[in-house]
């Protein structure tokens, strides 16, 4: 066999350039240079009417800085940044500088690729095969993407969880909380770590993580001090409503920081209590009639609703019946706001699918986070997720809560003139 006819495989492991992905690297090379020149263009355009003491133009061009490669999502992208200089300044320091928001000055990996480290690492890539990920993803030469790269962020994170932690609350205000608490086992512990959370959504209707604490089983006091936390960094307003489950501690300790706060019980738990108190072949039909009690369009077809599951099933479902009946009150609250706020008041799934990505990684690694690694990774998870929270429906009506209108079935009431 003539030598040049055998095709050299490649060695297991290694990462096969694919001439696809090269043609657009070197696209995306092209395009962002002219959004770069585009950039500093416009900003030397914005300060043509400076000029220095000869009558000639303060802000000019000059030149680049040198080339370095951006980490992104199709592999090293080669960048040259231009220089801008100030022929005017009068003093150090004065001078009026130019600074990229495309290319800030110590960007070494694109936005998207560091969030798909914590992503890969709750997934369930560990440290040890980072570099192999990574290298299918970003190029078999990505520099810094080693097995100790999630190490090294880890620490950084941790950083950032610190400072988070700590931030001033005095300027927001938020009208609805959402709160749970999420269980699973961290390493070599026999008891499972419970994570409190709560999310709060502010008067323009953005979901925002609030607080994320390491709890003891949801007790009332690991919630007070989450709650008195809060109110230490300036959150003195108590929020209008606050959805959760059946825990009393949370309950408890809610009452006693942010009294005024009214309470809405999560429809999803409940549900899920109420059957587990029945047999399995009665389990989808007393379903469909829970469903009718929290669909219904008025609180008072929702009583009618409530009642009929009591009569069907308390005769010889007395515990399942008994499970619904003690929150009555407090899971129909959602009828005395906006009725397009509904559908995010009745359940805390905002928190409940944020987190079965948590959950997820802690199965894969059979329980090899530590409580501190644990912490940090959750809370870079929402960070991620918190991006694609979508606004709540009716955003415009906060204020009218805000300022004490009150609402029946979803509908404002219209106060009569004296």
């Amino acid at each position: 066999m003539r030598e040049d006819t055998v095709v050299q495989l490649r060695q297991p492991g290694t990462i096969s350039e694919d001439p696809l992905t090269e043609i657009l690297r070197l696209g995306a090379r092209r395009l962002l240079a002219q959004a770069v020149e585009m950039e500093v263009a416009a900003f030397v355009e914005a300060h043509s009417d400076l000029a220095d003491e000869a009558g000639h133009r303060r802000i000019v061009r000059h030149g680049y800085l040198p080339e370095r490669e951006i980490q992104t999502g199709i592999g090293p992208v080669a960048v040259r940044c231009p220089r801008v200089r100030d022929r005017g300044a009068v003093e150090a320091g004065s001078e009026i500088r130019f600074s990229s928001a495309i290319l800030p000055r110590y960007l070494r990996r694109s936005k998207s690729l560091e969030e798909l480290l914590p992503w890969l690492y709750l997934k369930g890539i560990s440290t040890g095969d980072f570099s192999e990920a990574l290298a299918a993803l970003v190029g078999s030469e990505a520099p810094g993407l080693s097995a100790s790269t999630i190490a090294r962020l880890k620490e950084v994170w941790q950083g950032e969880l610190e400072r988070w932690q700590e931030r001033d609350l005095s300027a927001r205000r938020y009208v609805y909380f959402w709160a749970d608490g999420i269980y699973f086992s961290p390493r070599l512990d026999h008891d499972k770590q419970c994570m409190c959370v709560i999310i709060g959504a502010d008067e323009l209707g953005r979901k925002e993580l609030l607080a994320i604490a390491d709890g003891y089983r949801e007790s009332a006091q690991s919630w007070r001090e989450i709650l008195l936390d809060l109110k230490r960094r300036g959150l003195q307003v108590a929020p209008e409503l606050a959805t959760g489950d059946g825990a009393l501690g949370f309950w408890k300790a809610l009452r006693e920081v942010y009294g005024t706060t009214r309470e809405q019980r999560c429809w999803v738990h409940k549900t899920a209590n109420v059957l587990n108190k029945l047999p399995k072949s009665a389990q989808p039909r007393a379903k469909q009639h829970l469903q009718n009690v929290w669909m219904a369009e008025t609180r008072a077809d929702a009583g009618k609703a409530f009642d009929f599951f009591l009569q069907a099933y308390g005769a010889k479902y007395d515990k399942a019946a008994a499970c619904l009946a003690k929150d009555r009150d407090v899971l129909l609250t959602f009828y005395d706001f906006p009725a397009e706020h509904w559908k995010h008041l009745r359940t805390t799934n905002p928190i409940e699918s944020t987190f079965a990505t948590v959950r997820l990684r802690t199965t894969k690694t059979k329980g090899c986070l530590s409580r501190k690694t644990a912490m940090t990774m959750v809370f870079k998870l929402c960070q991620s997720a918190s991006k694609k929270w979508r606004r709540l429906d009716g955003s415009d009506q906060l204020a009218e809560i805000i300022r004490g209108v009150k609402f029946k079935d979803g509908e404002k009431l219209i106060e009569r003139a004296a």
